[in-house]
């Protein structure tokens, strides 16, 4: 449940709340959710900016940092990564997280450019490939730079515990899966091996995530970048398998189906949203492919859609009860996840 100004407004209104009382639930809710991003001005200028130096030494690397050679670009790796320490230091004593978050995170995104820079200075690079292809291909030999980005990624986050640094751990979770994939398939770089691995990486990652937001109940969202990099390899990885059986495609249905249900029970949004396009996936194909020429179908799906409307009007009604005797069944770090996700 989303509390805005406005809610406490009214709280005073109905006597509720004493204008005292409102202004002493404000600045503690503040103070609470100071290490959280949130959409206004400041936050959006945070990210801007961190993004675009994040985006500057991965993303967007261009071939001239060639020039300074493998020494060159260790050295320039390191400078600027005892500058971003030094920024994460300095913000993190000023209490402003989110700007400290990007900055901590900025030093483990260097990792493969330094071990990319580094492995050119020992003369040990395989090939001719460039440093801007590890975020395009699969190949091998990035396995060096994940698992240095993995190795520094851990102590960084150990170190000054930023939600916002699980993002660079789960994107290099996902690279490794691929590259890792393709070394143990003697150099198969097939897409139907792709899609397999990406689901199968992805299940695992939810896996993780769910770990870490059990461990993590009433801390910081340290699991928010896991579980949207998991719940988007498995669900492309799920997509794009090819069936022609009518039946697995019904079971593709039921899935996304069960990540919403998964994405309410737990308050997690990318199951949802995900899930979502995944039924209306579906139905779109059933409405084009299957029953292309039935005028009946239509006037089905409408009444299933009045159907759906009529079980979430049953569902608030009994809501409370449903959630108390179904959370009397679950294990206790369950019960104390979804406690502290739901009124």
């Amino acid at each position: 449940m989303i509390v805005t100004k406005q809610n406490l407004e009214d709280a005073v209104s109905a006597n509720i709340l004493s204008s005292a009382q409102k202004e002493q639930l404000i600045a503690f809710l503040n103070e609470q959710t100071s290490t959280t991003a949130k959409f206004d001005f400041t936050h959006v200028l945070y990210y801007l900016g961190g993004l675009i130096a994040i985006g500057a030494m991965t993303l967007f690397m261009n071939l001239g940092w060639v020039s300074f050679g493998g020494i060159g670009i260790v050295f320039i790796c390191l400078l600027y990564a005892a500058i971003g320490l030094k920024l994460t230091n300095v913000f993190g004593a000023k209490n402003l997280f989110v700007p400290a978050g990007l900055c901590a995170t900025f030093v483990v995104a260097l990792t493969p450019l330094a071990v990319y820079g580094l492995q050119h200075a020992l003369g040990v690079w395989p090939d001719n490939s460039a440093y801007q292809d590890y975020h395009r291909y699969i190949e091998w030999h990035w396995l060096y730079m994940e698992l240095g980005t993995l190795a520094v990624g851990v102590v960084v986050a150990w170190k000054y515990k930023y939600p916002f640094l699980v993002m660079p751990i789960a994107v290099t979770l996902w690279y490794l899966s691929m590259d890792v994939s393709v070394m143990l398939s003697d150099g198969d770089y097939s897409w139907e091996l792709r899609k397999l691995v990406s689901m199968y990486t992805g299940l695992l990652m939810i896996a993780l995530a769910f770990w870490v937001d059990i461990r993590a109940t009433n801390k910081a969202d340290y699991s928010f970048w896991i579980y949207l990099f998991g719940v988007i390899s498995f669900w492309c990885g799920l997509s794009l398998q090819n069936s022609d059986n009518e039946l697995d495609k019904f079971f593709y249905f039921l899935i996304n189906l069960i990540m919403i249900f998964i994405g309410v029970l737990i308050v997690r949004r990318v199951f949802v949203v995900f899930g979502a396009l995944g039924c209306s996936g579906y139905v779109g194909y059933l409405a084009f492919n299957v029953f292309a020429d039935s005028w009946l179908f239509p006037i089905v799906l409408t009444a299933l859609g009045f159907f759906v409307i009529f079980l979430g009007v049953q569902w608030q009604k009994h809501e409370a009860a449903i959630t108390v005797n179904t959370r009397k069944v679950l294990p206790k770090p369950l019960q104390d996840l979804l406690a502290s996700k739901h009124l």
